[in-house]
């Protein structure tokens, strides 16, 4: 990396009062270290009536001022050295939010499928519905839908008892279907009604060309469909929840045994961490209909680079993909040339 590149900070930059407008329920999970903290006594969402009484969902109050740059309006040239790296998917964009500079935004607003990506949405607005240490029991039927489908999975069983805690860890890191699938089914309850609020969220945040048809971005009972932009936008508004930053930055997630489930190893399927200094997530996503999808972002120079590859053909290369651009766009602008005033 090149100095002034893509470099680890103690804080993220948006860690502040939007931070806190937007933060999930208590039991909250520690700074992201590859593991997550032990399991504390969670109260209930502020909004909450009770255990299992959804709150309501809402876009972040910051975001009534967030407007994501047009898709239209790459940075001018000259503000770094060279041109942008070639992304061979079918859509890609990068931007930097609190400055408010799209960096580049190929096909960015086009319509398709993102596959898993999908599970942000869901993870999102789970940490608004439900609290942390709730426990969910995993039915047969949340087994057999990830299996029949062909989807990846977690490896849960039936009878398992979980918290919604481990379970989103479940969801985001080897991206189970079948871990999404429970929760779409409890706090739905039903996953019509669980993906109505995924659809009513993306309202909410202004994700115009966003339709969710089921919580995990299979291509049944339909594909559903989104933008690069879309999902830029999702992004950068689901990393200023705390927990959610947690989850998506874990590399390895451990849940012990207990008389009420298995021990369970969830690893990330996000290559960039742990490879790729600064990157806090985001989450990877296939389907054949789809491609090879990846949603990620870093702390660069303390500011933020969030990003979106949609409709790769090579699962490896949308890594490598976004690290050239993160190194990219992080460089520093060259010394712009300039006249003396001696005469």
């Amino acid at each position: 990396m090149h100095n002034g590149g893509i470099r680890l900070i103690a804080h993220a930059a948006l860690a502040t009062a939007t931070v806190l407008a937007t933060a999930s329920p208590a039991g909250a999970l520690t700074p992201a270290t590859g593991t997550s903290a032990p399991a504390r006594p969670a109260l209930a969402h502020p909004a909450a009536g009770g255990r299992g009484a959804p709150a309501p969902i809402t876009a972040p109050a910051a975001l009534a001022a967030f407007s994501a740059p047009a898709a239209s309006a790459p940075a001018a040239a000259g503000e770094r050295r060279g041109e942008a790296p070639a992304v061979p998917g079918r859509a890609a964009y990068l931007f930097d939010p609190v400055a408010g500079t799209v960096h580049l935004s190929r096909q960015a607003a086009k319509r398709m499928p993102v596959a898993s990506l999908t599970k942000i949405m869901t993870t999102y607005v789970m940490l608004r519905t439900a609290r942390l240490d709730d426990v969910v029991t995993i039915r047969a039927e949340d087994v057999r839908y990830a299996a029949v489908n062909g989807a990846t999975h977690a490896s849960l069983r039936a009878g398992e008892r979980l918290t919604v805690r481990d379970l989103l860890y479940a969801v985001m890191l080897p991206s189970g279907a079948d871990a999404s699938h429970a929760l779409a089914r409890v706090y739905g309850p039903g996953t019509r009604r669980f993906v109505a609020r995924m659809n009513a969220t993306a309202r909410s945040m202004g994700l115009a060309d966003t339709v969710y048809t089921n919580p995990d971005g299979l291509p049944k009972p339909a594909p559903g469909h989104s933008t690069a932009l879309d999902q830029a936008k999702l992004a950068d508004i689901a990393l200023r929840d705390p927990v959610m930053r947690t989850i998506a930055s874990t590399g390895r997630h451990v849940v012990s045994r207990t008389k009420v489930h298995r021990a369970h190893t969830w690893i990330n399927s996000n290559k960039l961490l742990g490879r790729t200094p600064g990157v806090i997530g985001l989450k990877t996503g296939y389907t054949r209909a789809a491609g090879y999808c990846l949603s990620f972002a870093a702390d660069a120079d303390g500011r933020r680079l969030v990003g979106v590859i949609l409709g790769e053909t090579n699962g490896d290369r949308r890594f490598r993909s976004a690290e050239r651009l993160l190194e990219w766009a992080g460089e520093p602008a060259p010394p712009q040339p300039w006249e003396s005033d001696a005469k």
